[in-house]
């Protein structure tokens, strides 16, 4: 993959995936195509019993959507698509049927406050601030919108939505349920990480399938809605406005 990557690799029923990305992680649709296919084929293998999504490096967890690729959309079709990107791995996350662990580093912007919400359960580094940045380019976290406001409530959403040039702290986060436990050293967290996961691995995978859809009831028709919301993304980053406003923050 040009520039970035996504592995997994699978230890005693528990697998690891991870993606990167030499600009802080972001997600051109190459990654979140790849992304979405690994959760997938992860998800349905009888080795797996629960799952660890992180990133590489030790800094930002996810820069969200890729700018360079954000600015080449020329059209319609190719703006829905990119943004359909986002909602393919938050409804392969939302369907798998393995509880699925986050491993936030560092901090988590737009997109990549989407894949927090998505994960069933989340630890956090205490520098892991969040920013949904979207409306501040011109477009607004259309997608990630209803994992964002499933986790942490439409009020607290909204918040992050309209004030875009702000962070927010892992504490903040952890306060609204983003998080669920934030930790002061990477090597506590790890532990902490690996000991839910060995128990999980243990645990029956039949209640646990049962449990994550009861956890995701009301989301059922998340396969359109989420490809609705692309469209209108896909929309507005054609403007002269969004174009504007993207070339002043990859100036940044």
């Amino acid at each position: 993959m040009e520039n970035g990557s996504v592995n997994s690799s699978i230890s005693n029923g528990i697998a690891t995936i991870t993606f990167g990305h030499p600009q802080s992680n972001s997600l051109p649709g190459e990654i979140l195509r790849a992304l979405a296919n690994e959760i997938r084929s992860v998800g349905s293998s009888m080795e797996v019993r629960v799952i660890i999504l992180k990133s590489i490096g030790e800094k930002t967890f996810c820069a969200g959507a890729s700018f360079d690729e954000l600015i080449a959309i020329k059209d319609l079709e190719q703006g829905k698509k990119f943004f359909s990107g986002f909602a393919n791995v938050i409804n392969a996350c939302r369907k798998c049927p393995k509880f699925i662990i986050g491993r936030i580093q560092g901090r988590a912007v737009g997109g990549g406050v989407g894949l927090a919400a998505t994960v069933d359960y989340c630890f956090a580094m205490n520098n892991a601030e969040v920013k949904l940045s979207e409306l501040a380019v011109g477009i607004g976290p259309f997608v990630v919108g209803p994992a964002v406001a499933r986790k942490i409530g439409l009020s607290a959403m909204s918040e992050l939505a309209i004030n875009a040039t702000e962070w927010r702290s892992a504490e903040w986060a952890k306060e609204k349920g983003l998080y669920s436990e934030i930790f002061n050293e990477t090597e506590e967290m790890d532990a902490a990480i690996l000991t839910l996961s060995e128990k999980l691995a243990n645990s029956n995978p039949q209640a646990m399938s049962n449990l994550k859809k009861i956890f995701w009831e009301g989301t059922e028709n998340w396969d359109n809605l989420l490809i609705e919301r692309a469209e209108i993304s896909g929309k507005l980053v054609l403007s002269d406005f969004t174009i504007s406003a993207i070339n002043q923050f990859k100036k940044k």
